[in-house]
């Protein structure tokens, strides 16, 4: 087996808090198997991952590759997890972004579009690992992993609907909670992408931009509960844009 040294990711040489040579090693190993096995997928998709050719490209037995991920449906659930421990930390910086509790929602928005622009294979990816054929080989503690990161960023959302509503800007009907309104806008963001991601077609019936659609279509659902400022007391679509080139930006959320 070749030596370790010299395949190495090339990222800061810094070692996690209480973390020893040894388990940096593993773990920036393990960065650079993922880093692999991403450029197969965004290349071949699910098929063209093939763990032969991980361990070929990063010089590696293939019996080394196994005692970190046990099957390349493993690899894929850690390249999502990766890919949602990134997105938490996206919605967090959006969430800290100072302003109305409806504008601190916008800000989400655009993490949320700048997220799937930068990590154009995470989506499809996670689909595939959802499907319970792959879901079923991966391990109780990976997937306990994308369930907290889920439920965490699910979280960040739900507590500035939370926001509005003590501020008063928001005034919900009697019956409907800051989850529900949290599960419509996240409804209307998984369609879009779902379609986005699986149609070519969406130009011929009129959807130039789905985008500009679902910008439209969430803030016209808010507009519904009177959560203020409405969308014509404030330009959400241009704050969305100014925010992805100032905070969003692909060299501040690098994996």
């Amino acid at each position: 087996m070749a030596s370790t040294a010299p395949h190495l990711p090339t990222q800061p040489d810094t070692s996690l808090p209480g973390e020893s040579r040894k388990q940096r090693e593993i773990r920036l190993r393990e960065a650079r198997i993922l880093a692999v096995a991403r450029d197969q997928i965004l290349e071949g998709g699910y098929l063209g991952l093939n763990m032969d050719r991980i361990a070929a490209q990063i010089e590696y037995s293939k019996g080394t590759i196994y005692q970190h991920f046990r099957n390349k449906e493993e690899i894929l659930l850690a390249l999502v997890n990766d890919a949602l421990n990134t997105r938490l930390r996206m919605f967090r910086a959006a969430a800290a972004f100072e302003g109305p509790d409806r504008v601190r929602l916008a800000t989400i928005g655009a993490a949320a579009e700048a997220f799937v622009e930068h990590y154009p294979y995470h989506f499809k990816v996670e689909q595939i690992v959802r499907a319970a054929s792959i879901w079923e080989k991966t391990s109780p503690e990976r997937r306990q992993l994308m369930q907290t990161c889920e439920h965490s960023c699910m979280g960040t959302v739900v507590e500035i609907v939370h926001g509005g509503v003590a501020s008063g800007d928001l005034t919900l009907p009697e019956g409907v909670r800051p989850e529900e309104v949290v599960f419509g806008m996240w409804s209307i963001y998984l369609g879009v992408q779902i379609i986005s991601h699986s149609s070519d077609t969406l130009a011929d019936i009129g959807i130039d931009s789905p985008s500009r659609s679902l910008r439209l279509n969430q803030n016209r659902m808010l507009d519904g509960y009177g959560w203020r400022p409405l969308s014509d007391d404030f330009d959400y679509s241009g704050h969305m844009d100014r925010v992805k080139q100032q905070i969003f930006r692909h060299d501040q959320f690098s994996q």
